[in-house]
């Protein structure tokens, strides 16, 4: 039956039958018999799941080629570190993954990972949704194949461990752990990378406790592109803060050693370190690379000497472990045994349907009762540095600032924390005093740099936090805008549900801001969010409004583990009148924390005009949100007066869209305007105009008012491009005299 297997493993056993397996260059010392043969076994089962899976591929049963090859003397940097470390981990980490598995008795790896090779639904992690190496027993989030984007929320999460230590909360992992995140030597040079290092170094500067420990898997190679010979020693060694720790990935002894001390270092220091573990690629980046096609034969060949593997089995026989026989029927029987298992796991049921695949994106999670509301004694003093502002009507940017200090005392788990957010209390004011009244542990400045603000909210919200990240500006995200789309919103899908990255992203954005140019402070477009499984994007017009939705958005995060983007119109953060200078009617009275939050989806329903009453039918509803809900009132209020009845909706919740409520809302009103203050192509309103046409064919008459396809000009120019209230006037108008449009 040995023909059945991969031809390297026949190859494999002839060496051991022949005897002719290169001679052990090192005896493994500081290893044990024990500890080197465990070692051993778990690199020969990744290379044999590797090797498995190639067959399998070739059967159609597979899907996974990405192997491990070369790289299993990381299975050594698992055994260094404790089964509680949380280990973030590079795609050539089935190793790793293995000699993990047997910190925690009961594991079945290899059936694991075949599952999840196959894209079985039984696959434990998963679901079938992904290969990924991941297990919440063992403290490895999955991970997909990431080049450095994973690097950012380990960072989050070695902050996260000591500052639940430093707050008395109890977190997802000890006091004592420390993070392992796993990277190639390609992934090195990403921005990604750079930027996550650098705020692990820029933390450790101010002695801010980081305990984080980065693995560099150095095979010199970025699939065709050769990482230049010293480079990474070079780029990493010297940098502040950040000891440097180096060894041979092909020496279990030695790097079992020196991932002994690195992770020594990391743990009793709470400092970060990086461990450069030379490796080497074998069989190509994945199975369907020919690396002859830009590599000379010669240099696979001389790299095949190399494996790792192949030195730590002739330790093994060289040390009288194993004899010559023993090491064949070892071999042999673990790869019958993975043959056996992969007969098994390729026959396991896959995902079907696409309500199974689609239900790990936001699982509905039991109720959880919410903390309870702070004593009145206790706020009475909370606000004491506005206490004579608290009976007066408030703008929007003041009532955020109340909430967020009520939301603060209920939930002692919630951590604010971006750029300028602390004693400046944000560019506009918002978290002005939070620090006075919680401290630098719990309102937190950031280094400049968005990728590092969301990783470190992930890295918050896997500890057991509820983080409150705030991006300054909605343009500046999108530098950094896969930690919320492939990292923070995809892990309840690639983990089944068991993970989630639940929080609050605070944004600052939309147009309207006079004297100011696009597109970083005048950005009308959110469309980003709005391609994004499972996240909740919502945008308060009004500060009434906006102290309830972010209740909401930090209960949705609290209880049912929700990513929520919380969209902040920065025009309409000081804005008090709404018809005419003075007059104060778009303040509002701060809702006390006891007051109903909305269900979620459903509009705020303005009707204004000559005709009101229960059984009073507008002649035409507008549909808007944000800005475009701000000028449609004031609208709405000059139509009123030339005898129109209209009603207006205030979306609120503008990801996902809620249709149903949305048409309960506009009840029989068929002539409807969207006013939309995106732009035209992207924008909000193509789904709201194909949803209500598809709700009720033929009934709504739909128009709408958006902004053009053009970037935001400085000055005066910019409400060129943008809906203005005359537009609105004229389009209703234009609806309701029967005119054709222009």
């Amino acid at each position: 039956m040995a023909g059945d297997f991969h031809p390297w493993l026949q190859q494999f056993l002839q060496q051991i039958d022949s005897g002719s397996l290169a001679p052990a260059s090192s005896l493994q010392q500081g290893l044990s018999d024990s500890e080197l043969h465990r070692l051993w076994h778990s690199q020969l089962s990744s290379r044999l799941l590797d090797l498995q899976s190639r067959l399998l591929q070739a059967k159609g049963q597979s899907f996974y080629t990405i192997g491990s090859a070369g790289h299993e003397g990381n299975a050594a940097v698992a055994a260094a570190l404790r089964l509680t470390d949380p280990a973030f981990l590079h795609y050539r980490s089935g190793a790793f993954f293995i000699e993990r598995s047997k910190q925690l008795p009961g594991s079945t790896p290899l059936y694991d990972m075949l599952l999840s090779f196959c894209a079985s639904s039984d696959d434990p992690i998963s679901g079938g949704r992904h290969k990924v190496l991941g297990s919440l027993a063992l403290n490895i989030p999955p991970q997909t194949s990431t080049i450095a984007s994973q690097l950012p929320k380990a960072v989050g999460a070695a902050f996260a461990i000591d500052l639940s230590k430093r707050l008395g909360q109890s977190g997802n992992w000890p006091a004592d752990a420390i993070v392992m995140c796993s990277f190639g030597d390609a992934s090195a040079n990403h921005s990604t990378a750079q930027g996550a290092i650098n705020a692990a170094c820029w933390a450790a500067y101010q002695h801010v406790p980081l305990p984080m420990l980065f693995v560099c898997e150095d095979n010199g190679l970025g699939i065709s592109t050769p990482t230049p010979q010293g480079w990474i020693e070079q780029s990493l060694a010297d940098r502040p803060e950040l000891r440097y720790f180096a060894a041979d990935g092909r020496d279990l002894a030695q790097t079992y050693s020196v991932a002994r001390k690195a992770a020594h270092y990391v743990r009793t220091k709470r400092q970060p370190a990086i461990l450069h573990l030379s490796t080497v690629r074998l069989f190509g980046h994945a199975g369907a690379d020919t690396e002859t096609a830009y590599r000379q034969k010669h240099l696979i060949e001389a790299e095949l000497t190399l494996d790792p593997l192949l030195a730590s089995t002739a330790s093994v026989l060289a040390r009288g472990i194993l004899s010559r026989q023993q090491l064949y029927d070892a071999v042999t029987a673990l790869a019958y045994q993975i043959s056996r298992v992969a007969a098994v796991a390729s026959a396991r049921p896959k995902l079907q349907s696409a309500a199974d695949i689609m239900a790990a994106i936001a699982p509905l999670r039991p109720a959880l009762p919410a903390p309870p509301l702070p004593q009145s004694a206790i706020r009475s003093a909370l606000f004491e540095f506005d206490k004579h502002n608290l009976a007066k009507p408030q703008h929007l940017a003041k009532l955020l600032n109340w909430t967020l200090h009520d939301l603060f005392a209920q939930y002692s788990n919630t951590v604010l924390f971006g750029e300028d957010v602390a004693k400046k209390g944000g560019v506009y004011g918002v978290s002005q005093h939070l620090i006075q009244a919680f401290g630098g542990n719990r309102v937190i400045n950031t280094l400049l740099d968005e990728q590092s603000i969301l990783g470190m909210a992930i890295g918050l919200a896997q500890q057991g936090f509820i983080p409150i990240a705030e991006i300054q500006f909605l343009a500046y995200v999108h530098n950094a805008e896969d930690q919320i789309r492939g990292e923070a919103a995809t892990l309840p899908f690639f983990s089944n549900g068991q993970y989630h990255n639940a929080m609050v992203i605070r944004i600052a954005g939309l147009a309207y801001q006079r004297g100011f140019g696009g597109h970083f402070h005048n950005d009308n477009s959110f469309a980003v969010f709005r391609d994004i499984p499972g996240i909740i994007v919502l945008c308060p017009s009004n500060g009434a409004d906006a102290a309830l939705l972010l209740r909401q958005a930090v209960q949705l995060a609290y209880e049912q583990k929700r990513l929520v983007i919380f969209l902040e119109p920065i025009a309409l953060y000081m804005t008090r009148d709404l018809l005419a200078p003075g007059d104060g009617r778009w303040l509002n009275d701060y809702p006390l924390p006891d007051t109903p939050i909305p269900a979620l989806g459903e509009p705020a329903v303005f009707n204004q005009g000559p005709e009101q009453g229960p059984a009073a039918t507008p002649q035409l509803a507008i549909i808007s949100y944000g800005n475009g809900y701000y000028l449609s009132r004031q609208a709405a209020a000059e139509l009123e007066n030339a005898g129109y009845t209209l009603r207006l909706l205030d979306l609120r919740c503008l990801v996902p869209l809620h249709l149903d409520a949305i048409i309960d809302a506009l009840g029989e009103c068929s002539q409807v305007l969207i006013v939309d203050e995106c732009r035209r192509r992207g924008s909000l309103s193509e789904e709201l105009f194909t949803g209500l046409c598809e709700a009720r064919p033929g009934f709504y008459q739909l128009s709408r008012i958006t902004a053009h396809d053009s970037f935001i000009p400085l000055g005066a120019a910019a409400y060129a491009v943008l809906p203005s209230k005359q537009q609105i006037i004229d389009k209703v108008q234009q609806l309701l005299s029967g005119e054709s449009a222009t």
